[in-house]
């Protein structure tokens, strides 16, 4: 398929996919978020440990606008990018939502998929939802250190808000790491939580966001004790940043493809 009727294909299935929710593509429970609904006396950084694992679907929806076209699109490209006999990788994998997306799309014959993530609590808690599909792609679950991964014969990658949590001088080894394991024609997914070189509009893109959090039943207090619970472990960067890192891995072509508020995806092939 060449790169032009590539594109056509994929932009005729954002079509049909782009309403389609997150609970509709998995079976993820709807646990309640009340982690910071009442006050903590003594707030202590965010990790991702079993009371987050266990409430991380409601968190993440209403916390993250855009993220369940995100993962619906993650499929979509995984399809078009998977190569027969490849391994594909969900770097950061929580309860495998970017996994599940991958399983459901692709069709290339002969691949895996290898979901990592260094929080034991989420890959407990994913092994409910990776065990209840019916798929004939396998999957490995690996508890890891993705900066110290060794990436593998890999045609497709996922890094869905993860590099943000990584310390920033680690972030480009490990995506020449990456780039170094993917094979010719490969693609990266990264999305990330951006900041933003322009004061004021770092401020209205963060207000919006938090208008967002309010419209989803979070209330004053809960943002911002998980702002709080974030700032020292959650560091973002601006799209550019992104880009030119991406550009300094080797990736050839980067293209920022969503964003909504301070969020945003970008892919960079190989």
């Amino acid at each position: 398929m060449d790169r032009k009727t590539n594109r056509l294909v994929i932009a005729s299935d954002l079509r049909t996919i782009a309403a389609i929710p997150l609970t509709d593509q998995t079976p993820m429970s709807q646990d309640t978020d009340n982690i910071y609904a009442k006050p903590h006396s003594s707030l202590q950084d965010f990790r991702f440990d079993d009371q987050v694992a266990n409430v991380f679907p409601d968190m993440i929806k209403r916390s993250v606008p855009g993220y369940s076209h995100i993962i619906g699109v993650v499929g979509i490209l995984a399809e078009q990018y998977a190569q027969p006999n490849s391994q594909l990788y969900d770097l950061g994998c929580s309860l495998g939502a970017a996994t599940v997306s991958m399983r459901h799309r692709v069709h290339a014959p002969g691949v895996r998929i290898i979901a990592v993530d260094n929080s034991q609590a989420m890959l407990d808690r994913s092994a409910d939802y990776l065990d209840a599909e019916d798929s004939p792609i396998p999957v490995e679950t690996l508890c890891a250190d993705i900066t110290e991964l060794t990436i593998e014969r890999c045609s497709f990658a996922v890094l869905n808000f993860t590099l943000q949590f990584i310390t920033p001088e680690q972030r480009l080894p490990t995506l020449k790491r990456l780039y170094d394991g993917m094979l010719p024609g490969g693609a990266l997914v990264l999305s990330e939580k951006l900041s933003f070189e322009d004061r004021q509009q770092e401020t209205l893109l963060m207000d919006h966001h938090h208008d967002f959090k309010r419209a989803n039943g979070y209330s004053d207090l809960e943002i911002s004790q998980k702002r709080q619970a974030l700032e020292r472990v959650l560091l973002p960067e601006t799209a550019t940043a992104h880009i030119e890192r991406l550009q300094q891995a080797g990736f050839s072509q980067v293209s920022q493809w969503f964003q909504s508020f301070n969020f945003a995806s970008f892919i960079a092939i190989k």
